[in-house]
């Protein structure tokens, strides 16, 4: 078993291109032997967000804190702590910071078979 406080864990900058003011902690992946899902969670400091994206395995995201929009294409719907979000396959999306304070998310991924 693995058990740790997620701040024990190297938060990093997102390799992707359109990323602004956000890091990643990856809790748990491959590297923990951890072979169907990975587990991450996204700090996103206030006027930040993810890259416009899309690829082609699904997201589950839960809000931990801070406020902020979902984009999906063109449609922005606000998120708070506690509310969660599937995001589809091959589904344009972004997270967006809109508040005050830092927004942080979990976001769990498959890993290809």
């Amino acid at each position: 078993m693995k058990h740790m406080h997620y701040t024990e864990v190297e938060d990093e900058i997102p390799a992707e291109d359109g990323v602004k003011d956000t890091t990643i902690r990856w809790l748990i992946a491959n590297k923990d032997g951890a072979d169907n899902f990975a587990m991450r969670i996204f700090t996103i400091q206030p006027g930040g967000h993810t890259p416009h994206h899309q690829h082609d395995w699904e997201h589950e995201i839960f809000i931990v804190e801070g406020e902020g929009v979902f984009r999906s294409g063109e449609k922005e719907t606000p998120f708070r702590p506690g509310d969660f979000a599937f995001i589809e396959t091959m589904e344009w999306h972004q997270v967006v910071n809109t508040g005050d304070k830092v927004a942080r998310m979990l976001c769990l991924i498959p890993y290809k078979k």
